[in-house]
């Protein structure tokens, strides 16, 4: 949450145009998220259970290609499917595509990195993940005619949909707060992998004119919570894959 800042202090932050949203996104360091989470405010009793699947092949194929394929099976509310691709260009998603309301072009600000992805979402019944991961239906009907479109059109990279696995589940607790001083929402999420590793990320979203004044506020409410984050940072998608890749492998 603080890179959007450090970034536009010395020059080299600019932001697209043609984007819906800026997030800016920090992972606690290991140990602090209960801490953390308490200087928030957060009560675990307050926040919704997810379980997040995501799909690619033993060797990542997909991820290494920039696209991103994900499930998620939400408590009281929609389970959906997500396509995702980045980086890309805001510029070459077509007009068709970004007057829908599932589509998102989106900036993420992560420590030592800013990535443009482009998101197609479908709403799915809860029934139907579950037929895929269960192996009844075939992986790629997991994910919509229009998905599937939109990866043709816009990856030079043909999804080997025969060698897809389900690399999953994450079991993931979310909820938002409004911290003390801050202007908007925060959504704190804790994902909790098998071997009990937890990594906790906090996060916030503004318009592209509102980024660098929002930036400049989550610097103050990450230094207020004493957080020093030195370097490149793991997301927790990344530590998602490649744990789960490994039980394929």
């Amino acid at each position: 949450m603080v890179d959007l800042v450090e970034q536009a202090g010395d020059g080299a932050f600019v932001v697209p145009e043609g984007l819906d949203s800026v997030e800016l996104k920090l992972t606690v360091p290991e140990g602090r998220g209960t801490e953390v989470a308490h200087a928030l405010g957060v009560d675990p009793l307050d926040a919704q259970i997810r379980q997040i699947y995501f799909f690619d092949t033993p060797a990542l194929e997909l991820n290494a290609a920039g696209v991103v394929l994900r499930a998620r099976r939400i408590q009281a509310a929609e389970h959906d499917c997500v396509v995702k691709l980045r980086p890309i260009e805001p510029a070459g998603v077509g007009p068709a595509w970004r007057k829908r309301d599932d589509m998102t072009i989106e900036l993420d600000v992560v420590k030592g990195k800013s990535v443009c992805s482009a998101s197609l979402k479908a709403v799915r019944r809860p029934e139907r993940i579950l037929e895929a991961l269960r192996g009844e239906k075939p992986i790629r009907k997991l994910f919509t005619k229009d998905q599937r479109a939109f990866l043709a059109a816009h990856s030079r990279f043909e999804v080997p949909w025969d060698d897809v696995v389900a690399l999953g589940p994450i079991f993931v607790l979310k909820l938002k707060r409004v911290p003390d001083g801050f202007p908007r929402k925060v959504a704190v999420e804790l994902w909790r992998y098998p071997d009990n590793s937890i990594v906790v990320e906090l996060s916030t979203r503004a318009t592209p004119d509102e980024a660098l004044e929002v930036g400049m506020k989550a610097r103050e409410l990450v230094e207020s919570l004493g957080l020093q984050v030195e370097g490149e940072q793991t997301t927790k998608t990344q530590k998602a894959l490649r744990y789960f890749a490994r039980a394929h492998q």
